[in-house]
């Protein structure tokens, strides 16, 4: 990629405040350090107080303050929350949960991707926006929306939503006898006479059919896409800024390479302490020891796959800079981890770090979320932070990142694919990706994240496709060709698109001469042991052929098999086994490991070496001592 250069930036919104504080804000972001300064995404009320009575010019006020002061724009549009009287006009338009149950006015994305009214008013106010603002010389950068799915939100049980899945359906399938035949109607008496008869997979007595979940999976997430498309299309037409989207952390309801194909850079809001409690914090011993600095990975991980839902381009626009108000429980950050989770977001690439929000809000539903000043304008602790990180990115000033020799495939839909038929309560797509990459992490290795449509692995020498459950033809192509070591499994390519299995069965790969004859989940307290160590937990498959085993379980079944550079990984290994299986694939392969100390993680650019330090204790790394949160790089 291009190396651009890396800057700082803070959420701000002038319509919370006195318009006679917004000079002295925009001195002082300028003061610390900032450069860009994101508004406008949750103001349509302020910006249309009525429909069709449009009030603009406190926002000219506020954008040409803050340039004047020498800031970057980002302008978001405000359709994550939408006036109460939209809801007047379009009663119907609100978002049914799987119970049944509407959504009300009173918070944010309450309103269904699918209702066409609804859409239509977010394209009148993007156009008001963008023909206003499209050629404005401070606004440098559009974000659409908001944190797409945020509160369970993209998947829709209304009346609107029902209509556009069948309709979905007519274009997919163009018959009703060919969604029959692709489903397997046939069991349980569920054909269909014509598409007006489908309804949608809730309020049922058993189990879904797994391929129409799956399909109104694909609907809902399409419907996701079109509407961000909407957007893109007319800031493009005034615009020539590059445009943005915020996703957010461990969040899997639709796809996101999906969407950030309409898009110019992929960003996310990343929240270390809010996600460790909430999304990643089933170890309590884990959770402990990292709770002011969250999981050591997990921003990582993030950075790593929205660089490639944004092909090459990344940004955070939320950073956490202090507790924030939406966990279970909120401890503050570790001094200095402010400063280490922006150095690692530029470390794996990202060009900007915009930190949430510039004053803490002394009402409503965020007031206990903190800012980089308090509720008094007085400086929060992170600000210093923010500072140090400012004046050291005069020494770095170009963003950027190498291909790395290791990749993982990750794919949304199989993440679906595994929640229609999990087979296991805790089979769970992301847990498994993550863990696979933590492992990499131990081992001090830098890691690409690759969409499932990847058509070549060029420069790669190890890549890892875990529980992908289709394979697309262009990644069974490169695979079949890769001249490094690719490890599948477990449950790769079990299934068809339309989520029956596969004859042949999986992996169903060329070249590798294995079958998976048999599957079987295992519950918390039962596992299968490996000969050489470790074991496989919640997952193992039995299988048959005659390619060469690399491990077995203790009984002597076959647990991992090769031929070539094809392996099959048969189960869900744990730490142990991972450790051995992810070491022996880069000796294979003649790839430089580390033994990292627990909480310590490495990160190459094509510069340089960062080494960040997550743990609560000093650590010494390569005769350099980091104290906890410490952060240090050298060049290559």
């Amino acid at each position: 990629m291009t190396a651009a250069r890396r800057a700082l930036g803070v959420c701000y919104y002038p319509e919370h405040w006195d318009e006679a504080l917004w000079l002295d804000d925009a001195r002082r972001m300028v003061e610390a350090g900032l450069t860009w300064a994101r508004i406008g995404e949750f103001a349509w009320s302020r910006l249309e107080p009525e429909a069709g009575r449009l009030e603009f010019d406190w926002l000219d006020r506020a954008i040409d303050t803050l340039g004047s002061a020498g800031l970057k724009v980002i302008l978001g549009t405000p359709t994550a929350a939408p006036p109460r009287w939209i809801l007047d006009r379009h009663p119907d338009a609100v978002i049914v949960d799987a119970d049944g149950r509407a959504r009300k006015h009173g918070s944010r994305r309450h309103v269904c991707f699918s209702h066409a009214g609804y859409l239509a008013e977010c394209r009148r106010i993007v156009s008001f926006l963008a023909e206003r603002y499209g050629r404005h010389p401070h606004v440098a950068a559009w974000q659409t929306d908001n944190e797409f799915g945020c509160h369970d939100t993209v998947i829709s049980y209304s009346d609107a939503a029902r209509r556009a899945f069948q309709d979905w359906c007519a274009r997919r399938y163009q018959s009703a006898e060919a969604l029959n035949r692709a489903w397997g109607n046939v069991f349980w008496s569920m054909d269909y006479g014509d598409f007006g008869q489908i309804d949608l997979p809730n309020l049922l007595v058993a189990q879904a059919n797994p391929a129409h979940m799956m399909a109104f999976r694909r609907f809902s997430s399409e419907q996701v896409a079109r509407f961000n498309r909407a957007q893109v299309e007319i800031i493009r037409r005034h615009s020539d800024a590059p445009v943005i989207h915020n996703y957010m952390g461990r969040f899997l309801d639709f796809d996101h390479f999906q969407v950030g194909a309409d898009l110019d850079v992929a960003a996310w809001d990343s929240y270390p302490l809010g996600f460790l409690l909430t999304r990643l914090g089933d170890d309590e011993a884990r959770c402990a020891r990292y709770l002011r600095q969250g999981d050591p990975d997990a921003q990582a991980f993030h950075h790593d796959l929205y660089r490639a839902v944004g092909r090459g381009r990344l940004w955070v626009m939320e950073q956490q800079p202090g507790p924030v108000n939406w966990a279970p429980w909120n401890p503050a950050p570790l001094p200095g981890m402010a400063r280490l989770w922006a150095w690692e977001a530029f470390a794996h690439g990202a060009e900007t770090v915009s930190y949430f929000r510039w004053r803490q809000a002394p009402f409503a539903q965020e007031q206990m979320h903190a800012g980089l000043l308090r509720p008094d304008s007085a400086d929060a602790p992170a600000l210093a932070e923010v500072r140090q990180v400012a004046a050291e990115l005069t020494d770095m000033p170009e963003a950027g990142t190498a291909q790395a020799r290791v990749a993982i495939v990750f794919d949304y839909a199989s993440a679906w694919a595994w929640e229609a038929e999990p087979q296991g309560q805790d089979f769970d797509y992301f847990d498994l990706v993550f863990a696979i990459y933590r492992a990499l992490r131990r081992k001090g290795l830098s890691i690409d994240i690759l969409p499932p449509e990847t058509a070549t692995l060029d420069g790669y020498r190890v890549v890892l496709v875990p529980a992908l459950a289709t394979l697309p033809e262009p990644l069974s192509a490169a695979l079949a060709g890769f001249g490094g070591t690719a490890i599948l499994g477990p449950r790769t390519n079990a299934k068809t698109s339309e989520m029956s299995l596969r004859v042949p069965l999986a992996p169903a790969l060329p070249g590798l001469d294995t079958v998976v004859a048999r599957v079987e989940s295992l519950p918390p307290f039962a596992d299968v042991p490996l000969a050489d160590g470790g074991a496989f937990r919640r997952w193992f498959e039995h299988l048959e052929g005659r390619a060469e085993v690399v491990e077995r379980t203790r009984e002597g079944r076959p647990a991992m098999v090769r031929s070539g550079g094809l392996t099959y990984l048969a189960g869900w290994p744990d730490d142990v086994a991972l450790d051995r299986i992810v070491a022996r694939a880069c000796a294979d392969e003649k790839l430089a490991t580390l033994d990292l100390p627990e909480g310590l993680r490495v990160r190459d650019t094509a510069t340089h070496r960062f080494v960040f330090n997550y743990a609560p204790e000093p650590q010494d790394f390569e005769g350099v001592a980091l104290p906890p949160a410490g952060v240090s790089w050298r060049p290559l």
